[in-house]
């Protein structure tokens, strides 16, 4: 079909960008309720191949004619080491820095806010083209929705001498540069543009906020389940040359070039294996030092450690939403019950740091999930130490800093899959597409779709007016909402995490 033939039929769009033409396809018939014009691919950047591999993302050269945005674009994902709990989609291809966009009425006179979707996958996986991150039920309640990808693993995230840090960091700014100059010729407002993401995604969010070369790029943030990603440069130097090392190459430009992707891929995996242990100290090591890949201050993109950056002012104008799901390592622990469940709790929290006056608040305050075994326990506590006390420290941190308001949350409902509220659970409710491809897995079947609607409902008010709903929260009264069956507003906030952060912020 030629281009004369598309432009004619009312199946396809087409859209003009800043780059030149591209031609998305429709769902439903146009104008009628929850019809959606769907653009998938559109690349942001020039390919992160050749020279270009491991340096800052550069935009997208003019093209000529129509191009076609009618399937995904290549995923920076690659086969293995896929995350158990959502399913990935792996594209193969050069071209992977794209963005998917969903809007229900594509033309710069609609004006719609904008929700824009950074993926998780502990900055090793993930891909916006999982089928969880669909933007239909956005557009059908009238919000334009732009999955974006970024560079994972050594190639996003890598200490290169030679090279700029943070490089997966910085196809998030170029993609949200995209955004301001594109988004309102499918129909959205550049003004009320909501950056979300959940796990590494969630952390993107709090990177952007601290990042001063961010601001004015969006006005809102929300940040599901930020994983706790703020290791030293120092640690990210030693953990790259270890990757170099097991490639072959010394840990410079000239020498990484001329390693291929794979070869990498396979010295990633192969240092990250090195570092597993028994189960106390994976976690032990785990809350100490966070992730393995992520942002790291670098002088530039990020001048300090991110709460310390926020703590300053930074992404002080931008209101922010940020909360967890009750027992997010559940699944982590669940080849450990076997023997675990044999083991008493008290002495398992105490060689994982938790002891004395400290454990004994902190299980007083967990009296609901003490019922439920040592595995559950352990759960909820490194769930507690890894992403709720950081969310407290966050909370500090924006007042520090002078900030609009920050609204907390808990995702609470137990899934029966798990019978606890686990890490990736919130994300089919958020979206609203309970029915999306393998997301049973979590859910397990008939999940409440009331729920949904709510989490869906508050994230569509977020984006629409930048208050989700419920009062907001503050260091001296952490007001948080409980989305349960049924769901509540809780003045206590994060109960026993409170017990687990510094009731005021770091001196600095």
């Amino acid at each position: 079909m030629g281009e004369e033939d598309t432009a004619a039929d009312p199946r396809f769009a087409e859209v003009r960008t800043r780059a030149g033409r591209v031609r998305g396809r429709w769902r439903g018939e146009p104008g009628t309720p929850g019809a959606t014009a769907v653009f998938l691919g559109i690349p942001f950047a020039e390919a992160p191949t050749g020279v270009r591999r491991f340096m800052a993302p550069v935009p997208k050269a003019q093209w000529d004619g129509v191009r076609d945005a009618l399937e995904p674009g290549p995923t920076p994902y690659r086969k293995g080491g896929s995350p158990q709990l959502i399913p990935e989609a792996y594209i193969p291809g050069d071209e992977t820095l794209n963005v998917d966009v969903f809007t229900p009425d594509p033309g710069p006179g609609a004006r719609l806010p904008v929700l824009v979707w950074i993926h998780g996958g502990g900055f090793t996986a993930g891909s916006p083209a999982c089928p969880w991150y669909d933007g239909a039920p956005f557009c059908r309640d009238g919000v334009v929705t732009a999955n974006v990808s970024y560079r994972l693993g050594f190639d996003g995230f890598g200490w290169i001498d030679g090279a700029p840090a943070n490089r997966g960091a910085l196809d998030w700014l170029a993609a949200l540069a995209w955004v301001q100059d594109n988004i309102a010729a499918f129909g959205g407002d550049p003004g009320r543009v909501t950056v979300a993401g959940q796990s590494a995604g969630g952390t993107a969010v709090l990177a952007l906020l601290a990042a001063p070369r961010a601001q004015g790029l969006f006005s809102r943030g929300w940040a599901l389940s930020p994983a706790p990603a703020y290791g030293s440069p120092e640690r990210a130097q030693a953990f790259s040359r270890l990757i170099a090392e097991h490639a072959g190459a010394a840990p410079n430009l000239e020498s990484l070039l001329g390693v291929s992707e794979a070869r990498l891929l396979k010295s990633q995996r192969k240092a990250v294996g090195l570092r597993q242990g028994n189960v106390a100290k994976s976690i032990t090591s785990a809350l100490a030092h966070g992730l393995q890949m992520g942002p790291v201050v670098d002088g530039e993109l990020l001048r300090e450690p991110i709460p310390e950056s926020i703590a300053a002012g930074n992404g002080a104008a931008v209101p922010l939403v940020v909360g967890t799901c009750d027992d997010e390592l559940t699944p982590a622990l669940r080849d450990a019950k076997r023997f675990l469940r044999f083991l008493p709790a008290g002495p398992l929290l105490g060689r994982v740091g938790l002891t004395g006056r400290a454990r004994r608040a902190w299980l007083a305050d967990n009296a609901d999930v003490r019922r439920r075994g040592t595995v559950a326990i352990l759960a909820r506590y490194t769930t507690d130490r890894a992403f709720r006390a950081g969310v407290l420290d966050l909370l500090h941190a924006r007042a520090r800093g002078g900030a609009t308001a920050t609204w907390l949350y808990r995702f609470a409902w137990r899934t029966p899959v798990y019978d606890a509220a686990v890490h990736c659970l919130d994300l089919p409710f958020f979206f609203d597409h309970l029915d999306a491809a393998a997301a049973d897995r979590v859910t397990g079947y008939a999940p409440p779709q009331a729920l949904a609607a709510e989490l869906h409902g508050a994230a569509v008010a977020f984006a629409k007016t930048a208050d989700p709903g419920w009062p907001a929260a503050a260091p001296a009264a952490p007001v948080t909402r409980v989305f349960d069956l049924p769901s509540r507003t809780d003045p206590d906030g994060y109960l026993g995490a409170r017990s687990l952060t510094a009731p005021e912020p770091t001196r600095r």
